[in-house]
């Protein structure tokens, strides 16, 4: 029966950050608002997806944080240093259209180029291998986002080590829902109202048995906490280069390689800061470049080098391209702690 069904999707396939966004006239998120958008449009300097783009921003199909809309739109709500606010962007034809509530507006509309790869440089990516060119030809809209947050990445990273996909997603939706505040704007109304994160202080204050219920053990609920109690000093990792930016989170007991290049390919578009310590990317990478399913760390480093300097976005492209091995043993079990 193997391959009659598609596999369902890992962390690693969904990291790949592909995001369905629909074209239609119906938009599932109510128009009306207190205070009008601000706005602001801007023309990429080449093809964009923004579903391709943003896609790794959305921390599973029911983040609260995130939505994509039927009429096409991309909806984020994130805290800036501005505080809350909402952006929704939308392609036309060639130009992004912008729109932001809430005291961060101003700030969403500033970062908006490089939220949309307006920082990023695909021309300097080479493909070496024929299913990297094929993925590439294919994507020409793929860009590296560069959100400029670092929390807002960090702390759902952090929610994924140990755990299903299923388990982080879980847990982040819980907690967002639960002490986050609703989005400015029409997005924080209605039947599926979004929310912005909590602020830093709001997480060190979430009780215990909150945690507990939402599925979060005690070693990655003390990693959160010691992060958001030095929280200005990691946001300021964002005027750093990835390699320093990885550093200074790692000085945070409980905050890795693992977690710190997954922080910074969002917070910094880093497009060379690779994944390592991954339960299902050496491998992926093995067996679309090698034919090599049991390659390790050291072997999927080996077989990125021909792309030094790209090497994020080379990994992103293989997880674009379906060529994934086929399970050879069961998926993680899930153990909600909550219920215990």
């Amino acid at each position: 029966m193997a391959g009659r069904f598609p596999q369902r999707p890992t962390r690693s396939t969904v990291r790949g950050g592909q995001v369905a966004v629909p074209a239609g006239a119906a938009a599932a998120i109510p128009r009306q608002a207190v205070v009008p958008a601000r706005t602001r449009r801007w023309a990429p300097d080449g093809p964009l997806d923004l579903g391709l783009t943003l896609g790794p921003l959305r921390r599973g199909p029911a983040d609260p944080t995130f939505r994509a809309t039927a009429d096409g739109s991309v909806w984020r709500a994130c805290r800036t240093p501005a505080g809350p606010g909402t952006l929704r962007v939308r392609a036309y034809g060639g130009e992004v259209l912008g729109e932001a509530w809430g005291p961060g507006a101003g700030w969403l509309l500033e970062q908006l180029p490089e939220l949309l790869g307006g920082a990023d440089d695909p021309g300097a990516f080479v493909p070496r291998h024929r299913v990297v060119a094929q993925a590439w030809h294919r994507r020409p809209g793929l860009r590296l986002t560069r959100t400029g947050l670092v929390l807002e990445s960090l702390i759902p990273s952090v929610l994924e080590q140990k755990v299903t996909t299923d388990e982080a997603y879980r847990a982040w939706r819980l907690l967002v829902r639960g002490f986050g505040e609703p989005a400015p704007g029409p997005a924080g109304t209605g039947d599926r109202p979004m929310f912005v994160m909590p602020a830093a202080r709001t997480w060190a204050l979430i009780p215990s048995w909150e945690w507990h219920r939402a599925g979060v053990d005690d070693k990655r609920a003390s990693t959160i906490l010691r992060a958001v109690r030095v929280a200005a000093r990691l946001e300021q990792a964002v005027g750093m280069e990835p390699v320093q930016a990885r550093a200074r989170l790692e000085v945070v007991p409980g905050v890795g390689p693992w977690t710190s290049a997954e922080v910074v390919q969002r917070s910094h578009g880093a497009a060379d800061e690779v994944t390592v310590g991954d339960l299902h990317l050496p491998g992926i990478v093995g067996w679309a470049l090698a034919d090599d399913r049991d390659a390790d760390d050291a072997g999927m480093l080996r077989l990125l080098e021909p792309y030094a300097g790209q090497r994020h976005r080379a990994a992103r492209l293989i997880l674009l391209s379906g060529r994934i091995p086929a399970r050879r043993k069961p998926k993680m079990p899930r153990v909600d702690i909550g219920l215990l």
